[in-house]
């Protein structure tokens, strides 16, 4: 099939991906069809999603083009400095000294967080006798190894990759940017009933196909008070509860600190917010169109942290604090850490300084992102919350 761009899409004005790129996109279009015709017609949204994220040798995860970076297609905080490593190891190792000196990174990226971790955890006498990752996809985990090696060599060691979640666990996972690519289910308030969003196929590509929500996915779209009101689209992160519940069987002792873009739910529900949260990356632009040559772009949800902390409650975990990136990564210590690099000069201070503004400016990644943190026999308040705790919105 086809997988080109419908021309009045806002994506159609994005470079074109080069004949090996479509070749692929084209290999996981024919894929994600097959998965629709034998489905009978239709498949959810959040099954497209983790096809076109995950689908081994195809999906945009599972690939090996260059994802994060300046040759990727964005840039994550890690990316930008390694002053959110540095800042973010005071509260790991808070975590640390509270549970176990373990530290296990879920979805690591490039590996850039997991080197500036270890390092900076060192220079504070805190190294972790073990940080594990847990990553799915082979090509990351590679880049990973091959990031920790050069930029830690001596710590490489004590890095292990995980195919699934630890059984049990005791120290402090990180996940930055994890729950926001996790499948979302996309949703809609119709005049005629609630609704679940999911993707047909047509003779020119996939299009989206409604029916009436049910189960598991009704009852939650029946929990939101009060409701938008119809016409409304919008998602349901049911896959990211679920990560977070299962924390409360696998978690002994410390902390999960969860770091990403979304709102707390009466936000995320605004009325304003009428199409939704969904969001592509490719090549460091933003589109809307999530069938625009699948495999290619990176499809993202936002983060409804209300629904993060309700599911860690029910599951037997505390709340231990929620709150902005900027206001985190201040209480952490990062302005210190700024001023410190600023006064060994030279054109690095100049980049920490330009870096850490888009951390904490409330127009970039400041106000956007935010930290949450659940955990079981830990002290309160976490160093990250100390000041600054929105946990009354959530």
């Amino acid at each position: 099939m086809n997988p080109g761009l419908n021309p009045n899409s806002p994506a159609s004005a994005l470079p074109p991906p080069d004949p090996d790129a479509q070749a692929v996109s084209r290999a996981l279009a024919d894929a994600i069809a097959d998965r629709i015709e034998a489905a009978g017609g239709w498949i959810s949204f959040a099954d497209y999603m983790d096809l076109a994220l995950h689908l081994p040798g195809l999906g945009y995860y599972a690939g090996g083009s260059r994802k994060f970076g300046a040759e990727g297609d964005f840039v994550t905080a890690p990316e930008l400095t390694p002053l959110f490593g540095q800042a973010l190891a005071r509260q790991v190792a808070q975590v640390m000294a509270a549970s176990a000196p373990r530290v296990l990174e879920v979805g690591a990226g490039s590996g850039k967080l997991a080197a500036d971790l270890l390092l900076a955890l060192e220079a504070i006498g805190c190294a972790p006798e073990r940080y594990d990752i847990l990553e799915l996809s082979g090509e990351l985990a590679a880049r990973q190894r091959e990031t920790i090696t050069e930029a830690a060599p001596h710590l490489a060691s004590r890095v292990t990759w995980l195919s699934a979640l630890p059984d049990d666990f005791s120290g402090c996972v990180v996940a930055n940017e994890l729950l926001d690519a996790l499948p979302a289910h996309a949703v809609a308030w119709r005049p005629d009933g609630l609704m679940e969003r999911g993707v047909a196929l047509t003779d020119s590509g996939f299009v989206w196909a409604e029916r009436p929500a049910t189960g598991e996915l009704l009852a939650a779209l029946e929990g939101i008070a009060p409701p938008p009101a119809a016409p409304y689209e919008s998602e349901v992160g049911l896959a990211a509860r679920a990560w977070v519940a299962e924390w409360g069987h696998r978690l002994s002792a410390g902390a999960l600190l969860l770091i990403d873009y979304g709102y707390p739910r009466s936000e995320f529900y605004a009325p304003q917010r009428d199409r939704g949260t969904l969001r592509c990356h490719y090549r460091h632009r933003a589109h809307d169109n999530p069938f625009s040559w699948p495999g290619l772009s990176d499809i993202t949800a936002h983060v409804d942290f209300t629904a993060m902390a309700d599911a860690g409650f029910e599951a037997g975990l505390s709340v231990l604090g929620y709150a902005p990136q900027a206001t985190f990564l201040v209480n952490c210590g990062i302005g210190e850490l700024l001023q410190a690099r600023q006064e060994a000069g030279g054109e690095q201070a100049l980049r920490a300084a330009g870096a850490v503004r888009m951390l904490l400016s409330p127009a970039e990644m400041g106000e956007m992102f935010k930290v949450i943190a659940l955990g079981r026999e830990m002290p309160e308040p976490l160093l990250g919350f100390m000041r600054g705790d929105r946990l009354h919105t959530l």
